[in-house]
């Protein structure tokens, strides 16, 4: 596997996932897994920056873990690993807290969204924590990172870190590069098709969770936003919600876009929102009945993550001790 190029993704155990996940990122990791040296973590130390009820957090590690293999990862193919398990990253984090500079972090955008939404907890760590993410990148000599253009700034500010700390102690880190999809990286939400889908939305009907039972989803898509027009055509300024349903349908039937224009040619969005509905009921359907069995088998899902973090850790180690080494740390 070490001939091949190393991704490093993971996501915030922080509650269910939902569609634009499994079609933004679980079918990525799946494919990806195939070609590449993946390493894929449940990121528990970042979900920090917000109060969290320990017994939650630790439920949705499993959910999470559960999630994730559901999705079709492999922990024979892909290293499969709890954040907080390889200590590793919260070390390299403070290393890198003491080579970013308060004006690179008072750039970041998400910081700034993140202050707005949880105005009574502006903590340190929500200001740092892209160093500590700069940190889970380059323990792992990653060549690419999976992102969203909502996280790009995030891997070209652990890029800038990288070439710093390279050009003051030699060559330590390799620079990653990030890995942006063309397609389907960005699912909406069905009420309000401008923003991106999150689990976090308080507008009723406007996600769809991977727990979702049959009904919900149906009705949910039944009840997505479109328009007065009656014509299912990809236009993402004049029908966002037309075209956010046509890029969730092409994308799990493995059809483009021309080819879903041309299957509704002269159907009306009754008949669309009930094949997009049976499309991602279908979809979901395996993902649903592995999650539920593995999400009652903790032992499983413990062993998963204890060697996982095993593997995690013989590859982060080797990183950090040449870090501590060129700083001088003992």
């Amino acid at each position: 596997m070490e001939d091949k190029k190393i991704i490093l993704s993971g996501i915030q155990a922080t509650g269910d996932l939902h569609l634009g996940h499994y079609i933004g990122v679980l079918k990525r990791f799946v494919e990806m897994q195939e070609k590449y040296n993946c390493y894929y973590m449940v990121a528990n130390l970042h979900a920090l920056t917000v109060r969290r009820d320990p017994e939650e957090l630790r439920e949705n590690a499993y959910k999470l873990l559960a999630s994730y293999i559901a999705a079709g990862l492999d922990p024979e193919k892909s290293t499969i690993f709890l954040q907080s398990q390889v200590h590793e990253h919260a070390e390299l984090g403070w290393v890198l807290d003491c080579y970013t500079y308060m004006g690179e972090l008072n750039r970041m955008t998400q910081f700034k969204d993140k202050s707005a939404k949880h105005a009574d907890n502006i903590n340190a760590g929500l200001f740092t924590y892209p160093a500590l993410m700069a940190g889970d990148i380059l323990l792992y000599q990653t060549d690419l990172v999976p992102t969203g253009e909502d996280q790009k700034q995030h891997v070209e500010l652990t890029r800038d870190l990288a070439e710093r700390f390279n050009k003051l102690y030699g060559d330590t880190f390799k620079i990653p590069e990030p890995f942006i999809e063309k397609v389907g990286a960005r699912i909406m939400g069905l009420q309000d098709p401008t923003s991106k889908m999150s689990k976090s939305s308080t507008i009723p009907n406007d996600t769809i969770m991977l727990i979702d039972t049959p009904d919900e989803i149906m009705k949910k898509v039944k009840k997505a936003v479109t328009d007065s027009e009656g014509i299912v055509k990809f236009d993402v300024a004049n029908k966002p919600g037309v075209s956010n349903l046509m890029t969730i349908y092409s994308i799990i039937k493995g059809i483009s876009i021309e080819d879903v224009e041309k299957e509704f040619d002269g159907k009306g969005y009754g008949d669309f929102k009930t094949a997009v509905g049976e499309a991602i009921v279908k979809e979901l359907e395996p993902f649903q009945t592995k999650y539920n069995e593995l999400i009652n088998n903790k032992e499983y899902l413990e062993s998963i993550y204890t060697e996982g973090s095993r593997k995690a850790a013989e590859k982060a180690s080797k990183t950090l001790r040449d870090v501590y080494d060129k700083l001088g740390l003992i």
